[in-house]
Parts: structure tokens; sequence; C-alpha cells
């Protein structure tokens, strides 16, 4: 076991000198295809990958303390021909492991996918409207969190809080209008949600228990959209909302200080059942958060500071509890300091998270605590990030996780 874990962190330095070369501190912006001079009428493609090697202490007798997994391998590409039209698309994976690989990569989890297609107009000086399958997601800045600058190895998960139950990957099939009204920023829409979510228990099954599945099991009429929200006002510079992607650190490159708002309501969303599977209640799905973002340098010699915490109240319905999602509260938090030093040459941010959950419907709490550190060679274009992760809840689990990642 010790044999393997310093195996594991020995690649952690192997890996900096490999990947150096590759990033570039004069990145600008991904690959551009410009239409005419003053660029206004443009193609843009980015790509990024983040692969990982994972140490679990929680395993069974047969099988081995480490792993590898292709967390993302995705490509993002959008166009502009004025600067009132905009369509995008993306595409890629998620979590490809030897499980899921199979042998002619036709098998469901080696599948490449449609995460993003949208298109938008601009109906107003800085207000948009769109339609297609979306990010634009209420709630917090975490359910709307970029997977290209995380602070921390990956997002908090209880964040994206409808993933799967009500859409696709926390991607929506609907319509949204986004926009600011001077340091106010906004985000809405209104969604036709999945049928086929995660929780595919049946009434007759789980007698007492409530499942969120109101489309599956009432039908569109009754469940079939759901309304999202968030709002922030930008206290210090402001921050762009040209895509949905929030950014997890800015490494100091902006003064940030953000406060939001958001929810997410889901009318007859979940149903609670009854006696002989009878539909005792329908609920309506209701999530409701509140979010403070900072980020800025601090001192000199291009330190920074990257701080962000969040409270969210969940109400999926009366004691609902399936896998990360349940009714109850959520308080997460994480803090990261950059240390100074030249752009151009090898830099440190270690960090810290804490996040702590309660639910309803059982007395134990899920809390989870994460320390680690990223490595940037050329800023998020190029970086390692080393996190040891302990989550307590029924039983206490560890795990500690390298990821290199290459962004262009």
């Amino acid at each position: 076991m010790r044999k393997q874990l310093l195996m594991l962190l020995g690649i952690f330095f192997i890996t900096s000198q490999l990947m150096y070369s590759q990033g570039s501190p004069d990145y600008n912006g991904g690959f551009k295809v410009k239409f005419n001079e003053d660029e206004s009428k443009y193609f843009r493609i980015l790509s990024w990958a983040q692969m990982q090697g994972i140490y679990n202490t929680d395993v069974p007798d047969d099988v081995s303390h480490v792993g590898f997994k292709l967390k993302r391998a995705r490509v993002l590409m959008f166009a502009q021909i004025t600067p009132k039209f905009l369509i995008l698309t993306h595409i890629g994976l998620n979590n490809l492991t030897s499980k899921s690989l199979s042998p002619t990569g036709k098998g469901e989890g080696s599948q490449i996918f449609l995460h993003d297609a949208w298109a938008q107009y601009q109906v107003a000086k800085n207000h948009t409207i769109g339609g297609g399958l979306h990010y634009f997601n209420g709630i917090s800045r975490l359910n709307n969190q970029s997977t290209l600058n995380f602070l921390t190895l990956d997002n908090n998960r209880q964040s994206w809080s409808t993933l799967g139950l009500t859409d696709q990957f926390a991607r929506h099939l609907g319509i949204f209008a986004k926009g600011k009204f001077g340091k106010l920023q906004y985000r809405v829409a209104i969604n036709d949600v999945i049928t086929n979510g995660l929780d595919m228990r049946l009434p007759e099954d789980v007698t007492g228990t409530t499942i969120y599945g109101g489309k599956r099991i009432l039908g569109s009429a009754d469940a079939g959209f759901a309304y999202a929200g968030y709002f922030e006002y930008n206290l210090l510079d402001q921050e762009s909302n040209f895509l949905p992607f929030k950014v997890g650190t800015y490494l100091g490159g902006k003064r940030v200080f953000n406060i939001g708002a958001g929810f997410f309501y889901h009318p007859n969303g979940s149903v609670t059942v009854g006696d002989f599977g009878l539909i005792e209640e329908k609920n309506n799905v209701m999530l409701f958060a509140v979010d403070a973002f900072y980020d800025a340098p601090i001192g000199g010699n291009n330190a920074a500071i990257t701080a962000y915490a969040t409270f969210q109240s969940n109400d999926y319905g009366r004691d609902y509890l399936y896998s990360a999602y349940g009714t109850g509260s959520m308080f997460y938090t994480h803090v990261g300091y950059l240390f100074g030093g030249d752009k151009t040459k090898t830099r440190f941010q270690p960090y810290v998270s804490y996040g702590a959950n309660s639910y309803d419907a059982v007395n134990d709490n899920r809390n989870v605590l994460g320390i680690g550190a990223n490595m940037y060679m050329s800023g998020h274009n190029s970086k390692l990030t080393l996190e040891y992760k302990n989550q307590s809840y029924v039983n206490s689990t560890g795990s500690i996780t390298l990821q290199a990642m290459i962004y262009l």
C-alpha cells in the first residue's frame, strides 16, 4: 500500500517536468479563425483533457488501491457572424475508467456525447435570449462552474444539485435570458426536464418514499417544466457573462468580489408514495442558495487569494434521499493562496475545502474535507493538482488524487 502511494506521489513531480514544455504563457484564447479585420466575425475552438491517478483507502481486498481515470475530454466550439448572433457546440466524455471502457469503444460508458448546443440573439445592449441544450443554470456559482479553471481538484458534487435528476449532465433543454443592469448580472431559464432521470424507482417498490420522477410518473402536463435563475452583484471588477461558465480562480488576474443568490423550482417534480404504491403527495421541488466569491491579488509579486462560500437549502420533497441528493441543507466553502512569482514559471497554490450536508431523512451528516495544491506550469492551460479528500457519511473514506490537465 505504501509503495503504491509513493508511486502516485512520484508521478506528481515527474509529470510536472514532462508537461512544462506543453504549456504556454502566451496562450491567447484557443484556436481562433477570424473572418474580418476587426475580429467581429470569427470561429473559435477550445480543447482540454484531465487525466487522474487515484489512490483509494476503502476498497475490497481483491481491488487495487490505485486506479486511473480520464476525468474529462472535451471540445468546445462557438462562432459569431455578427455581435448579435452566437452559436455554441460542446462535445466530450466524462469519467472513463477501465470498467467503462469497451472493446470497440461503443459501450455506454465510453461514448462521446453532446454537452451543450445552443444559439443566442442579442435583443438589446447587455441583454441576450437563447435556447437549446444549455448551461445557464440557477442556484449558485458552483452550479454554473467551468471545468477549465477549478480552484479545487473538481467541483463540489452536491452543488451540481440537479445533475441527472432533471437534466443531461447539468445541461437543460430550454430557453434562457442573460444580461446585466450595471453591476447586477442575471441569468434565468425555463427548461423542459428530462423524463428518465437518475431516480428510476417505481412507486410500487418504495412505499413511504419520495421519488424524484414527477414528469415520468405524473406526465409532462403536471411536471414538465422547471424554472431557474441566478443573480450576482459585482462589487469590484466586472466578470464576463459572455458564456455561462463561471471561473473558479483568476490567479490574481482580476479583483473580484461578488455576492449572489439563485433558485431552482420544479412544480410537482417529486412524488411521495403511500400504501399500495399510490401517490400520497405531489411535491414542488425548491432549491435556493446564497453565495459569495472573492478573488484578488494580495501583497506583491503576483500572489493571490481565492475564497468562496455558499449556503443552500434543498427541498426535493418530504425526506427525499437518493445518492448525492437529499432534502436538507448544505454549507460549502473553499479558500486557496497562490504563491507569488514569475508568471512564466512554475507556481504553487495550496487550498482547503469543506462541505457539510444535512439530510432530513437520516441523522448522519455528510462531511467532506479536501486538502490539496495546484502546480501551474502555464496558468490553467498546463497544471497538476494533488488532493486528499476525506468523506464522513455512514463510514469514513479517503482518497488521494493526482490530476494532470492540458487546456488549449
